[in-house]
């Protein structure tokens, strides 16, 4: 069946696009209520099977673990392989892991699910990122991803409270279960809708655009490490990612704490607090990616411009509001905003990840993100700052995690005086959708 020429810089119709767009979006919202939902269960866990606090924590660990190991083949499968046949697999993986959560007996069980939902997970963002590349024009790159990123806190949130609310009346084993039902339709439904076709990797535009032709060249590994080395945009993009999650993840692990102990407000309005806090990333995250795009149209460097900028808020805000007197209306504000800046570098950093490298290696390109962030931010940042706070203190402990987002200020500067540079260098690319004829060069 003939499909009508997309809308430049589309790769399908707008109204289909809008259909993929939102498929994925949801995937990313169940993502995130299957990861969290075990937060809401802990005191079931432990009142059932006397967990400790230990035990809990490394129920949420798993996941992030699995995610650094299988991140990067993954990714390999979503470029050389099928965008929504991964994607699809991995959906439907991580929610039978989590359904079968419920049929666990101990907690050797239940960790070895929860590691099965981080390896089905693990491929998702980098797939997911490299699709809307593809799906939409690139002038609006960094906007459409921060309105998919919008659906993480949207999901951790409902995992807890859904997690919570069918816990106390059904059970925790039936909270896994249900909550596993609606992504597994989404998965399932993913499998149909219309991909790009696998893109060569070939050494030149040239190359690339000749379809069929045998004898074009072709990356090497050895081309493909050198590419990605020797894209320092890139390479400075990864750690200032890394610096900004350091930060953002100590902020959501130990604020409940700092609210708690310094200000001494009761645990169940500590947690309250710092959620209002996190839940600041719906807006921010749009809306950094807003700006970035539209500032992109006056300067090319803007969507790593962007992100420094807001490190150097975000360390900003959050170290004044630690240095103010503690509570009261103000400081809950600038803290609100210091929300808000934490975030809205994201989408546009996400951006980059898929503007300066090959269209053929773009899962991969966010999947080292997602490695380095983990590894030098996620896993780091609430290790460091627990370490600094058993010595110095809590509020000490949040200002050296705050400060943490200056480093990443720099970083992302440097990246952008190499953005244009490293994106003349990209191949220009016609992705081509299944049954249909080469889009535009992307």
């Amino acid at each position: 069946m003939a499909h009508p020429p997309p809308p430049a810089g589309y790769l399908f119709s707008r109204g289909y696009t809008a259909y993929v767009f939102s498929l994925l979006w949801l995937l990313y919202f169940f993502d995130y209520i299957d990861r969290m939902v075990v937060v809401s269960l802990f005191p079931f866990l432990k009142a059932d099977w006397g967990l400790t606090d230990a035990q809990c924590g490394a129920m949420v660990s798993a996941v992030y673990w699995a995610i650094v190991l299988f991140s990067f083949p993954a990714s390999v499968a979503i470029d050389r392989w099928s965008r929504k046949k991964s994607i699809g697999i991995m959906a439907v993986l991580w929610c039978l892991a989590t359904a079968a959560c419920a049929f666990t007996k101990n907690f050797t069980q239940l960790f070895a699910a929860r590691t099965a939902i981080g390896i089905g997970e693990a491929g998702y963002a980098p797939g997911g990122t490299a699709m809307i590349s593809a799906l939409y024009p690139e002038s609006k790159r960094a906007s459409m991803v921060g309105i998919w990123n919008a659906s993480i806190p949207l999901g951790m949130a409902a995992g807890i409270v859904i997690g919570g609310f069918i816990a106390a009346r059904w059970g925790w084993r039936h909270a896994f279960g249900i909550v596993a039902i609606p992504g597994l339709i989404v998965a399932l439904l993913f499998f149909f809708v219309r991909d790009y076709r696998t893109v060569a990797l070939g050494k030149s535009a040239e190359a690339e655009d000749r379809a069929g032709d045998r004898s074009a060249a072709r990356m090497s590994k050895r081309d493909i490490v050198r590419r990605f080395s020797r894209t320092p945009s890139l390479l400075f993009t990864y750690l200032g990612f890394a610096g900004m999650m350091f930060t953002s993840i100590s902020m959501s692990t130990f604020l409940p704490t700092y609210f708690q102990r310094v200000q001494g407000v009761p645990l169940e309005k500590a947690t309250l607090l710092a959620s209002g806090i996190m839940l600041t990333a719906i807006f921010g995250s749009p809306l950094g990616g807003w700006i970035a795009d539209a500032w992109m149209k006056k300067r090319l460097e803007a969507r790593l411009l962007l992100p420094a900028l807001s490190a150097f808020l975000t360390a900003a805000l959050f170290l004044a509001g630690f240095s103010l007197p503690t509570g009261g209306i103000v400081q809950y504000g600038i803290f609100l905003l210091a929300g808000i800046a934490s975030i809205a570098w994201a989408s546009s950093a996400i951006a980059v990840t898929q503007d300066v490298v090959h269209p053929g290696l773009r899962a991969v390109s966010y999947a080292l993100c997602v490695v380095t962030q983990n590894l030098l931010g996620s896993a780091l940042g609430p290790v460091v700052t627990g370490l600094f706070s058993d010595r110095y203190g809590i509020l000490t402990a949040l200002k050296i995690a705050s400060a943490m987002a200056i480093l990443s200020c720099i970083l992302f500067t440097l990246g952008s005086r190499f953005y244009r540079r490293d994106l003349e260098r990209v191949e220009r690319v016609a992705l081509v959708p299944e049954g249909g004829a080469a889009g535009e060069v992307r």
